[in-house]
């Protein structure tokens, strides 16, 4: 598979210090894995469906679950938006709304006759 997603060594510097500290046993290679959870989420696939370059579809889930649930990916998002931002405000103008195609034939009914 030729468009595969690889995390540059710039990249890995940036996310390496929100890392857990690995305890006993060496973790596999966290640019292969965070590259296929990156992947897989990216493309909407099921962990099955992961190209096997990413390594086993069983620990791309397993590192994502454990560091979903320990806050990592949201402390690497934070800290990544945090770095160097200057705090502004963005508003968003909702004036463009967009009606049903039937909403302008809607009639409010009186005593159960169309008024």
């Amino acid at each position: 598979m030729s468009n595969l997603f690889w995390l540059t060594d710039a990249q890995m510097d940036r996310l390496r210090p929100f890392f857990p500290r690995p305890h006993g046993k060496p973790r596999v290679d966290d640019r292969r894995v965070l590259s296929g959870i990156i992947f897989i989420n990216r493309n909407g696939l099921r962990w099955c469906d992961a190209p096997r370059e990413y390594g086993p579809p069983k620990t791309l889930y397993n590192r994502w679950k454990r560091w979903s649930d320990k806050g990592v990916f949201a402390r690497m998002m934070e800290g990544l938006a945090a770095e160097g931002s200057e705090q502004k405000t963005i508003m968003i103008d909702a004036t463009y709304l967009k009606a049903h195609r039937t909403a302008s034939s809607l009639r409010v009914k009186k005593g159960g006759a169309a008024g």
